[in-house]
């Protein structure tokens, strides 16, 4: 069975009907989720797979303990040593590890958050494709290169995109993408 990494946004505490269709899919499809220990989009997530009784779940954090598991699933700590603990890259390091462990990826994403955004491009980054639900219209947003992702992007307000790009050199991670994309088709011979 496959793998998925679901997350989203701090700001998001209520899953979307929606959102929760797509979980129940999941669910009986018999696959493994695996969700970070945060609050908001990660806790309504724990929480909904719990009420669901999913056995089949992994819960990944930073450092030795989650801060959330709400079914008491097997947890998978991520050494942060190298960051400052409660710092963005401290963070990001579980992030990182479960984009290398899921198949794909189901985002919850409030059209403002770049972490959730970052979740996206570390999917692409390793050739696997994001479903994203954008809680602002309601709509799923299937990303699986640079043109669904600049699509995405469209979705932010200019001081959420500025931020985004302060914080994660969106630019340079658009490029890195476009030039792994065009390598895969250029000619071998």
């Amino acid at each position: 069975m496959s793998k998925i990494f679901v997350a989203g946004s701090i700001s998001i505490r209520q899953l979307d009907p929606r959102v929760k269709a797509r979980i129940d899919s999941i669910v009986e499809g018999d696959h493994t989720v695996i969700v970070g220990d945060a609050n908001g989009a990660d806790s309504s997530v724990q929480a909904y797979l719990s009420g669901k009784g999913m056995a089949q779940a992994i819960v990944y954090c930073s450092g030795p303990r989650p801060r959330n598991n709400i079914g008491g699933w097997a947890v998978v700590s991520v050494d942060a040593r190298h960051a400052a603990p409660g710092s963005r890259a401290y963070f990001t390091a579980k992030d990182v590890e479960m984009a290398k462990a899921a198949d794909f990826g189901l985002m919850i994403w409030d059209a403002r958050s770049p972490g959730t955004l970052h979740n996206v491009m570390e999917l692409l980054l390793r050739g696997k494709i994001a479903v994203v639900f954008i809680n602002t219209t309601k709509a799923f947003l299937t990303v699986r290169g640079v043109e669904q992702l600049e699509r995405l992007l469209s979705f932010m307000a200019a001081p959420a995109l500025r931020k985004a790009e302060e914080k994660l050199n969106l630019r340079s991670c658009l490029s890195q993408l476009r030039n792994e994309q065009a390598a895969m088709f250029a000619d071998p011979g």
